[in-house]
């Protein structure tokens, strides 16, 4: 029996083994349990008891991930997206006065959407429309934006109205408890621990309870409390005609967001075939729209692939066990989630600023001698963090590999379906620059 596992899963051919991907998946889960938490505090804002959408985020990262890693066998895992929650919550819920249940039903409609555009090839299409040339550009650029969120959880970075950004109070304890923790995993990478980053993040966790900087209050949780908004979606009312703008908004960022982590995982734990292809694009592509349709019935917004999962792959997760270990543990939490509370930013903030400085290493592939395939490289690299979304640099990077071929006369060189998706991201551009 271990051996067919080891088989279907290659084993061999990833160069990989169990203990390997068992703590890849421990890793990527760590890095990534937050949203047991933040999701349902920004969709409580709807009105949606805060238990049940911590029963329903818990309940379809397990179903996503545990998908993708047997159905799809990648190291990638899934839960509800941080943007489209926000979306959900200030944009649709709060800013048009829709009511809940019927964001549900258009989260709905746009995972059924998913689901047909995967089967009938066009999510496909635009993956392979996607120059490979920029693929370096999107890892590098998810790697600053990881660390970019890292420094910022961590305190180490925070706003500043005259700068944009400006250096924290290092004389806050949790900012110092960052650093430790910042300096313990880079210690252990020195040292060549595999186990590196989850060592460093449970260590963080240890010193920190040690000085008394777990300020973790556990609240009354059933799962049970998921009858609140499961199966609570109101189908009918999101089909009305002028739900589509919020269909499309879920439908555009969702697939970018995905492709964006698709690429930047992949090209880290090298899952690129020499087509430039990667191998089972529709059981991924199934695997995140199916993930999204189960969250909607449970009761949460749009489920996307996880870029945090870099984290597992730095780690050597390299087989879809990697993700069913993270599934595994999201079934867990469902029981012990206000266990799982007591690992603080202050600990994971450390382990995504490093991830984000492995990722960057993808820079030296671009061929910055050529000012066509490195400005919109460059693009794409600053875009993703500094506008907080893979989508937008993904689309200044689309919009100017477009421009200067066209204008550099190599128009013939770009795929049809490339210049519909630069006029859908020009519209997009304007469209978000009004009012």
């Amino acid at each position: 029996m271990r051996a067919r596992l080891e088989r279907y899963f290659q084993f061999s051919e990833l160069n990989t083994n169990w203990r390997t991907e068992i703590l890849a998946g421990i890793t990527t889960f760590v890095t990534m349990a937050y949203i047991i938490f933040v999701n349902p505090s920004i969709l409580h804002e709807t009105g949606m008891p805060i238990a049940a959408v911590t029963a329903a985020t818990c309940l379809c990262a397990a179903f996503g991930s545990l998908m993708m890693g047997a159905f799809a066998r990648y190291p990638i895992a899934l839960a509800p997206g941080m943007g489209l929650n926000a979306y959900f919550t200030y944009s649709v819920v709060q800013g048009m006065g829709v009511p809940w249940e019927t964001a549900l039903g258009a989260v709905f409609l746009s995972g059924v959407a998913f689901v047909i555009l995967t089967l009938i090839g066009v999510r496909q299409m635009i993956v392979s429309a996607i120059p490979f040339e920029l693929y370096s550009a999107v890892a590098a650029g998810i790697g600053l934006f990881i660390a970019f969120i890292g420094f910022r959880n961590s305190g180490i970075i925070v706003a500043s109205p005259a700068t944009l950004v400006t250096m924290g109070n290092f004389r806050n304890p949790n900012t110092l408890l960052s650093i430790f923790g910042l300096l313990l995993i880079a210690a252990l990478l020195a040292w060549e621990v595999r186990a590196a980053i989850l060592i460093g993040v449970l260590g963080t966790t240890a010193v920190g309870a040690i000085f008394g900087l777990l300020h973790w209050q556990p609240q009354s949780y059933s799962l049970a409390d998921i009858t609140a908004t499961a199966w609570k979606l109101d189908i009918r009312a999101a089909l009305g005609i002028g739900f589509f703008e919020i269909i499309f908004v879920f439908l555009f960022v969702d697939l970018f967001d995905n492709l964006g982590t698709l690429v930047a995982v992949g090209k880290r734990a090298g899952l690129f075939n020499e087509a430039h292809q990667i191998p089972r694009m529709n059981r991924i592509l199934l695997s995140d729209a199916s993930a999204t349709i189960v969250g909607s019935l449970a009761g949460t917004s749009t489920v996307v692939s996880y870029i945090e999962s870099a984290a597992g792959v730095v780690a050597g997760g390299r087989s879809g066990v990697t993700a069913i270990v993270v599934g595994l543990l999201f079934i867990v939490a469902l029981f012990i989630a206000p266990i799982v509370g007591g690992v603080p930013a202050a600990a994971t903030a450390p382990a995504l600023i490093v991830v984000g400085s492995f990722m960057l290493s993808q820079v030296v592939e671009i061929p910055w001698s050529n000012p066509v395939v490195a400005i919109p490289a460059f693009l794409t690299i600053m875009a993703i963090p500094l506008t907080f979304s893979i989508a937008n640099g993904l689309a200044f990077g689309f919009v100017s590999y477009t421009v200067l071929k066209v204008a550099r006369g190599q128009f013939r060189e770009i795929n049809w379906l490339m210049y519909i998706l630069t006029a859908l991201f020009v519209l997009r551009f304007f469209y978000l620059g009004v009012g």
